[in-house]
């Protein structure tokens, strides 16, 4: 898993953006609707999504239309349960003192 997935979830932007994403594919002019910051900032968060590969992009005519990369996604889901979830010898250094 990279460094920039960790980066890239950082931004509470990005993170709104993921979970528009989650319900549909939008446009970056649809993604800049639902915030008040420049479309320009949007721009710049969804390169860093991009970046992290937690979303691809597509060109339909004259617009870009961006989704998540579920795969990515998935990728990440197991290894933060891997990550989470602890064998009983991985716990032992608790009980030993």
């Amino acid at each position: 898993m990279k460094d920039d997935f960790f980066a890239a979830l950082a931004n509470s932007y990005r993170r709104e953006i993921i979970r528009l994403l989650k319900k549909k594919s939008m446009s970056a002019g649809e993604i800049a609707e639902h915030f008040d910051i420049s479309k320009p900032s949007i721009s710049r968060h969804l390169e860093q999504l991009k970046n992290a590969e937690l979303v691809v992009s597509k060109r339909k005519g004259n617009q870009i239309i961006y989704s998540l990369n579920m795969s990515v996604m998935q990728e990440v889901g197991m290894e933060l349960i891997e990550l989470f979830s602890a064998k009983e010898e991985d716990l032992s250094w608790k009980t030993e003192r």
